[in-house]
Order: C-alpha cells, then sequence, then structure tokens
C-alpha cells in the first residue's frame, strides 16, 4: 500500500497554496506549523515572512485566509494576535485519514519509506571476550537495537557489527596464565569441546581473567612471558590460536544467552572483533604515514591535533603504532572505518558507545577524515551514552562495590516483573508457564524503555521500583494500555471496529486522531536523528490520551448507536495497532492479556 499524506501535511499543502497567491516571492516558504492547544493546529510563518516583505502580518494572515478552502480538511482558520493562523481540521477528515492508515494491510500504518535509502552500519553491542557483561554493556546493546529497528522500518538497509573485544594483550595474558595455572580452570571451556553451559562457563572465564590481571600487574617476568604470548598470538601460532579460539567460542555462547534474555536478535555474522581487522593493520599505518596524516614520534607512529591538548598543554596524538610494533585500538577502528566504508559501501558510520570514549572517536574521525576515508558523502558519528546511575544517584555498583552482572539485573527486574503480572492475574486467567512469560517481556520491557526514554547523552538512574510501577512513564503503563484495548475488543464479540467519517468527534475522540496521525512524523524524527526517546514520549502521550479517551467515551455502551461503538472500537484497534509497532520499534513486547 503506498504511503497516507499525514493530516499535517494536508493542511500544509493548502496553507502553502494560499501563502502563494496572496505573496507570490513565498513561494515554497514554510508556513510553521505546528500542533496547538488554541486550536488543531497552528501556523507562525507569515511574521517572518511580513517582515521581509516589509507587509503589515496581520492583514497579510487575513489574505492567506480568504485562499484557503475549508470543508474537506480545513473546517476553520483564523487570524490570531499579530498574525498568528489557528487551524481547525474537519471530523471527517480525521477520521478518514485514520481509515487509511488501518486498512495498510503491510501493518506499516501508512508509514512510508525514505526516498533516498542509504547504508548505515551500526557499531553497537561489544562485550569482552573472556569478561562477563556488567550493566555498562545494557545502554550499547538497547539502544543500538532500537536504532536498528528504526532504521530498517523507515527503508535503510543497515548493516549490524558487534565490535567484541577479542584481541591484545589481555589474550596474551589470559593464555600464558592457563598454561601455568592449567588446574584454576576447574571446568573444559577453553581446553574441551565439551563445554559448560553460557553463564557458568563466563563465570569461570571472568575469574580467570581477573586472577591473570592481578598477576600481570604484580609480576613483571610473568608480564614479560605474556607479552610474548601476544607475539604468538599475532604470529599465529597454532597452539595459541587455538586456545584463544576456545575463548571466542564460549564468550560467544554467553553473550547469545544474554542478548535472548534482552529479546535481541544478535547473528554470529554481525559479530566482527577486533580480530577481523588483524590483516588491515599494517596497511592502514602505510597508508596514514605515506599521505602525511601520521608521523613518527619517539618510534611511534602518532597523529597529531592543534586543538587536543593534554593537562600540561601539550598536544595529546593518537597512536595509531607503538614504539614496539604493536598496534592499539585506533589501528584497529581506522581499519574498520576502511573496510565499513570501502567493502561495505556504508554512507554513515554509527558508533553506540559510552560517551567517555568521545575524545578517542574524535581523533579516529578526524585522522579517517585527514586521509579522505570520511567526507561530505561519507559521515561518522558517535551515538555517546550515558551512564547508569544507582539510586543514589552514583555509578551502579553493588554493595560490595562491584560493577552489577547485567543477568543479575535482568532476573531481578524479571521477577519483579512476574510478581506484579501474578498480582494483577485476580481472576486466576493464566497459567503458571503464562505467567512467566509475560513476566520476562513485562520485566525486560521495563529495563528497555526507562533506558530510551532517556535522552542517550544523559544519565540515568537505574530504579526498578520505578520502572515496573503501572502509573508514570513506564512501558508497563504503555504495556497495560495495549491489554486493555485487547480485553475490550475481545468482550465487543461480533460488533467489529469500522470507521464512520460523518460522525462528529468528541474532544477527547479528537485529540487520540491527530496524535494518531503524528506516528509517521515521529518514526522519521525518531530515526533521522536517532533518538529512540522521541518515539518513547509519543507512545506515553499516546496512552494516556487513549485514558482520557476510554473515560469520557464509553465505547461498549448499550445506549450508543451502533455506528458510534463502531468508530469507537477503531479508535481503539488504531491506537493498539500504533502501540504495538511503536513498542516493536523499541524491541520491547505487547502481550495480549496483563
Amino acid at each position: 500500500m503506498a504511503s497516507v499524506t499525514s493530516l499535517s501535511d494536508s493542511v500544509q499543502q493548502h496553507l502553502a497554496s494560499a501563502l502563494t497567491a496572496a505573496l507570490p516571492e513565498a513561494a515554497g516558504a514554510d508556513p510553521l506549523l505546528r500542533r496547538s492547544d488554541r486550536a488543531d493546529f497552528q501556523a507562525n510563518g507569515i511574521l517572518a515572512l511580513a517582515k521581509k516583505a516589509k507587509a503589515n502580518p496581520r492583514e497579510l494572515a487575513t489574505q492567506v485566509v480568504s485562499g484557503v478552502t475549508t470543508g474537506e480538511v480545513i473546517q476553520d482558520v483564523e487570524v490570531s494576535g499579530p498574525g498568528f493562523l489557528n487551524i481547525t481540521l474537519a471530523d471527517k477528515a480525521i477520521t478518514e485519514n485514520l481509515a487509511a492508515r488501518y486498512a495498510d494491510e503491510s501493518g506499516r500504518l501508512g508509514v512510508p519509506y525514505t526516498e533516498k535509502p542509504g547504508t548505515t552500519v551500526i557499531d553497537y553491542a561489544q562485550p569482552n571476550v573472556a569478561k562477563e557483561m556488567h550493566v555498562g554493556h545494557l545502554r550499547s546493546a538497547v539502544i543500538g537495537d532500537s536504532v536498528v529497528k528504526l532504521l530498517e522500518f523507515t527503508g535503510e538497509n543497515v548493516v549490524r557489527r558487534h565490535h567484541i573485544g577479542d584481541w591484545g594483550t589481555q589474550f596474551g595474558m589470559l593464555i600464558q596464565y592457563l598454561e601455568e595455572h592449567p588446574h584454576e580452570l576447574d571446568h573444559k571451556a577453553a581446553t574441551d569441546d565439551t563445554a559448560a553451559s553460557g553463564e557458568e562457563a563466563m563465570s569461570n572465564l571472568d575469574r580467570l581473567y581477573k586472577a591473570a590481571r592481578r598477576l600481570f600487574d604484580s609480576d613483571e617476568e610473568f608480564k614479560t612471558r605474556a607479552r610474548r604470548r601476544v607475539v604468538d598470538l599475532q604470529a599465529g601460532d597454532p597452539k595459541t590460536l587455538a586456545t584463544w579460539q576456545k575463548f571466542v567460542d564460549e564468550s560467544k555462547i554467553y553473550f547469545f544467552s544474554v542478548f535472548e534474555k534482552l529479546d535481541m536478535e544478535i547473528r554470529d555474522a554481525d559479530i566482527v572483533g577486533e580480530s577481523g581487522y588483524n590483516d588491515m593493520l599494517a596497511e592502514t599505518c602505510r597508508l596514514l604515514e605515506d599521505s602525511g596524516v601520521a608521523v613518527r614520534s619517539e618510534g611511534a607512529l602518532c597523529v597529531f591535533f592543534d586543538d587536543i591538548k593534554g593537562p600540561d598543554g601539550n598536544p595529546v596524538p593518537l597512536i595509531v603504532q607503538k614504539s614496539d610494533g604493536g598496534y592499539g585500538y585506533a589501528a584497529t577502528d581506522l581499519s574498520a572505518i576502511r573496510d565499513r566504508v570501502f567493502q561495505l559501501k556504508a554512507n554513515e558510520l554509527i558508533y553506540v558507545v559510552d560517551a567517555r570514549q568521545s575524545l578517542h572517536f574524535k581523533m579516529v574521525f578526524e585522522t579517517a577524515r585527514r586521509a579522505g576515508w570520511l567526507n561530505d558523502d561519507v559521515k561518522a558519528y558517535q551515538l555517546a551514552f550515558g551512564t547508569v546511575l544507582g539510586k543514589d544517584g552514583k555509578p551502579f555498583k553493588t554493595r560490595e562495590g562491584e560493577t552489577v552482572r547485567l543477568v543479575d539485573l535482568l532476573d531481578e527486574a524479571i521477577d519483579r516483573a512476574t510478581a506484579v503480572v501474578r498480582e494483577k492475574d485476580t481472576l486466576g486467567q493464566l497459567s503458571e508457564e503464562e505467567i512467566a512469560e509475560r513476566g520476562a517481556q513485562v520485566g525486560i520491557g521495563a529495563v528497555k524503555y526507562a533506558d530510551l526514554s532517556t535522552s542517550a547523552n544523559r544519565d540515568y538512574k537505574f530504579d526498578l521500583d520505578q520502572m515496573v510501577s503501572l502509573n508514570g512513564d513506564t512501558s508497563v503503563y504503555l504495556q497495560y494500555a495495549y491489554a486493555r484495548i485487547q480485553s475490550i475488543l475481545r468482550k465487543a464479540g461480533e460488533v467489529r471496529p469500522a470507521a464512520h467519517p460523518e460522525l462528529n468527534l468528541h474532544a477527547a475522540e479528537r485529540a487520540l486522531g491527530l496524535h494518531l496521525d503524528a506516528f509517521a512524523e515521529t518514526v522519521a524524527e525518531a530515526a533521522a536523528e536517532y533518538a529512540p526517546h522521541k518515539m518513547t514520549a509519543y507512545l506515553y502521550q499516546l496512552a494516556s490520551l487513549f485514558t482520557t479517551f476510554y473515560d469520557k467515551c464509553q465505547v461498549l455502551s448499550a445506549d450508543n448507536p451502533a455506528e458510534v461503538v463502531e468508530n469507537r472500537l477503531f479508535l481503539c484497534d488504531v491506537t493498539a495497532r500504533t502501540l504495538h509497532q511503536g513498542m516493536a520499534l523499541l524491541g520491547i513486547r505487547t502481550p495480549e492479556r496483563l
């Protein structure tokens, strides 16, 4: 089905025609249309246009009004104040527009595809091999997953990349430690094909990693042996490489189990870690040095920046290759840019990475621009996110001061949500299996929504009590609104939703209908700005407007004519479909019953 023209676009077209007729030199000018408390829409653009044309703004506004055709779309337009236009739409136009969205069998609700799709690579959900995922990994995964869904829904060609930490000094350290302390690995995760299951295996690997790190930091001789092992790894020594591969495979089993709990799809083909760019590192360095973008300084290959200085006032360089010949994160990140631009043919690179890495990415992107790998046609952007805080406003830690394990946090959210679902099932309609399923959907949805409803660059407090509340701006509130609508539709029996454009609408019906019409505009804005929080704000307002409509307008009332019941069921169903699709773009389920 073709996309549906939004009501705001229809009004915009009417105003543009009338404005051009009144002031020909204003052809193509933006009437600056926005939603208003005084009417359905308000146009504020005439003031600026009148000033430019040295005309009286109120007189110009009056001329424009005289040229606006009222009836089918616009019911009334009047001049307000110094030259604003207050526009009221026809009830019929609201209902017909929603009916067109409702008729979209694709389920897209008439949302258009982008006219010129490009290729966007999104780098998100980047856990580390041999380390347990912690609360700090939550935001990259959840924000990245939603941005992927938003862009794909608009028709963009999206390539997912999970740049896992699977290379470098820590693996030489880990492999050497295991070689010298084989008894400390009390399962067969890294030494046998019969591996323990995800979380148990990862817990052992994590413990092993911490022990290796302590020895590495305290024993210079072990540090030397570990670094020699890194050389063996980089040189492709078969035994060293085989042990490394088992660490990676074991870690992936664990990653997949955590992402499954998060209700996220992570495909093995999309996991291209640091090791995936090994063969490109030497060439990346050669290209940078040959072009003069990078220079040798005290044996290291560096890129310098006039505007980036350290505390001592001296320039802080980006070190691409160390003086001992080893490669740092910069070489890998720059090689990844080359691969994504020249092999994947990306127009846009998005990195969903902690704000604390902003300086690193600023230098990497500038280096790539100097090298000609990024330009006006190929851009890179760090979607930087803030920190997850505890209720005390400090970085989220356990009572012992340790980083919170992500699986523990998710399990607690599911437990809390399951208790809420069980408490609300007063009639005992759900089986224990259904309660568990709903509990997982509500708990994981609550965690995701709390994260996504905060602008990515801001910190937010992790408060499970608030997250699973039925009141306020929570996913549970939205899920409950959806489930309530499904209950209404079931109770309607054989009476089916149907649009009746001939009916006059209640104020609550109008408000709900106008907001439903803004779904496509919200999707486009949230996708263009990589801003899932704009979608959460829209959905929360939608659920709130539905609650008002439900309170003010009886849906299944024997006192109402049949066409009124059908039209209100129609409004309910359009709302449910919009909630369902909007929540799906956030990666959140909408249970039919709660």
